[in-house]
């Protein structure tokens, strides 16, 4: 089993103060339920030998890069959410990247899309990926969805630590990757049946 971890990676995606603290302007309200699952995953992916890659988005504070729906929300005066060097953009309290982490910085869903991730990922070995953050209908399954088709095996999507608006929204797209065959399990199974 030990080989195995260790073609595995864990990506955490998007747990940054914007998108998780109350009143941010891209706050997923499930988002502060799971910072402690998110912790304790992460703790456990690293005593397995597992890589973790913080999946952060960072853009240009006057919007060049970010989704045309998104362009409002930047430029002069504007709030511009999780730009390059603001809080907003940090990690969340209690999650840091240590050495030999790895940090990716995306600008759209997923974490493959105008990246160099997959690369990074195959000069590792990496050929397993599991996945925990926000939000589950957008950055979690576009990622997944992506990883899929580059024939990632096993896939899978901590439950309990991943999110979305409602749980509703969570519970329907956790359903959907599901029939794809993505595995599903919570933090408890997965530390587990990983162990």
């Amino acid at each position: 089993m030990e080989g195995k971890m260790n073609k595995t990676a864990m990506l955490v995606i998007d747990m940054q103060n914007d998108f998780i603290l109350p009143g941010k302007p891209l706050q997923v309200a499930g988002g502060q339920a799971i910072i402690p699952n998110v912790i304790k995953a992460v703790e456990v992916a690293r005593e397995r030998g597992i890589l973790v890659v913080w999946v952060v988005r960072e853009h240009d504070p006057m919007g060049r890069d970010v989704e045309l729906y998104r362009m409002p929300m930047y430029g002069e005066g504007k709030e511009s959410p999780v730009s390059m060097g603001n809080v907003g953009s940090e990690l969340v309290e209690g999650l840091e990247i240590k050495k030999g982490d790895y940090k990716l910085v995306k600008t759209r869903f997923s974490a493959f899309f105008g990246t160099n991730l997959h690369s990074v990922l195959q000069r590792v070995g990496i050929n397993s990926l599991v996945v925990t953050g926000v939000q589950t209908p957008n950055c979690v399954r576009q990622t997944v969805i992506e990883a899929l088709e580059l024939d990632y095996h096993p896939i899978t999507v901590i439950t309990d630590a991943s999110a979305a608006a409602t749980p509703e929204v969570h519970a329907a797209n956790l359903f959907d990757m599901k029939n794809v065959g993505i595995a599903t399990p919570t933090l408890k199974e997965w530390c587990e049946y990983s162990a």
